[in-house]
């Protein structure tokens, strides 16, 4: 999440929300009574006696909300925030009238609190990410290429090369075929050209991600102040090839400060225990509402399955109840294995300080 505080306000911050997780955080510093500023759209019923009665034309407008309601929308890639409109800068949408706006991930907000205290610059703050990561796994017959934004994977659809299985075809001709590969590659990887603090890791089998390498360099100057990085051991390229990297070693060694990474430690630590027989973990939400109780817990994670088993203000309470005892908190979805093993284990997990019965 990117987040700035306005300079003629102590009360509104700017914020731009990247990941699922931010989503999360934002749900966790909302107040009944704050106010959020946001472009929306709103129907403007026609009033004259020609217009369709139940007929209207929807327009962009910019609004003040003044916040009675929030909550996930039926999914965690999106909050509903709902309130009566304070202004808009359109004369037609008069104050006093309910509202509701989704806000999803991409979007910039202004949120506006009577009192932005400590605690809820330390959620913001946690939630800003330092780098972005973007995976190219490729080998000379296919490529895929993944955005990961904390701890959610976006992967674009497979560029294939278009060689065949044999291997005695003439030099030039193979030539000819890697540089339209590559270009093909090139041209998908521009968009993420323009975007700060981006790492970019290469792996797949062969010397391919090597000669890929040297040939985005060589084609565009903008590539050779890029942060690349070539990640060996995987022996699987295109989508699949994606899968085995987030559950290789290499990740955690590669991005060991990564929200993923973090995750993935966490949970093979509660693994191994389980294995040894060790208790400093708790599963589920009576387990971990319990060593909350005992302010035993180190680290959290969970998915969006835990709502099934708790309501989503008690659950957000308790969060930021865990936050005042330094609780490590990380919110995962179903797009990389780690959101999934999450949720195949009760959709909450938590690593304690200390073992208790």
């Amino acid at each position: 999440m990117k987040f700035t505080k306005l300079k003629d306000s102590e009360n509104k911050i700017v914020l731009t929300l990247e990941e699922p997780d931010d989503l999360f955080s934002l749900r966790r510093v909302i107040d009944i009574g704050d106010s959020i500023i946001a472009d929306t759209t709103r129907v403007i019923k026609q009033d004259n006696e020609y217009a369709r009665p139940d007929r209207g034309e929807r327009i962009k407008i910019r609004i003040i909300l003044r916040i009675e309601k929030i909550s996930f929308d039926d999914a965690i890639d999106r909050l509903k925030i709902s309130g009566v409109i304070i202004t808009s800068n359109n004369e037609n949408i008069p104050k006093g009238l309910h509202h509701s706006i989704n806000v999803k991930i991409n979007d910039t907000i202004i949120l506006e609190k009577s009192n932005w205290n400590e605690n809820y610059i330390k959620i913001l703050s946690k939630s800003a990410l330092e780098f972005k990561y973007l995976f190219i796994s490729i080998d000379s017959q296919e490529t895929s290429i993944a955005k990961l934004t904390g701890t959610n994977l976006k992967i674009t659809p497979n560029i294939h090369s278009g060689k065949s299985g044999k291997r005695y075809v003439t030099d030039q001709r193979n030539e000819a075929s890697n540089k339209i590969y590559f270009e093909n590659i090139r041209t998908a990887l521009d968009i993420y050209l323009e975007e700060q603090g981006i790492k970019i890791i290469i792996f797949g089998p062969g010397e391919t991600k090597r000669r890929l390498l040297n040939y985005l360099r060589e084609k565009n100057e903008s590539y050779q102040n890029k942060d690349f990085v070539i990640a060996d051991g995987i022996e699987t390229a295109g989508e699949d090839g994606i899968y085995v990297f987030l559950r290789s070693e290499a990740l955690k060694d590669l991005m060991s400060s990564s929200k993923i990474a973090m995750v993935s430690t966490i949970l093979d630590r509660v693994m191994q225990q389980i294995s040894n027989g060790e208790r400093k973990y708790a599963m589920g939400i009576k387990e971990t509402k319990y060593a909350h109780s005992l302010n035993a817990i180190d680290s959290l994670v969970y998915s969006d399955k835990v709502f099934s088993e708790i309501k989503e203000d008690e659950f957000i309470k308790l969060l930021n109840d865990m936050e005042y005892n330094n609780v490590r908190i990380f919110a995962t979805d179903s797009t990389t294995d780690i959101g999934l093993r999450v949720s195949s284990l009760g959709g909450i997990i938590a690593l304690l300080r200390y073992q208790i019965s």
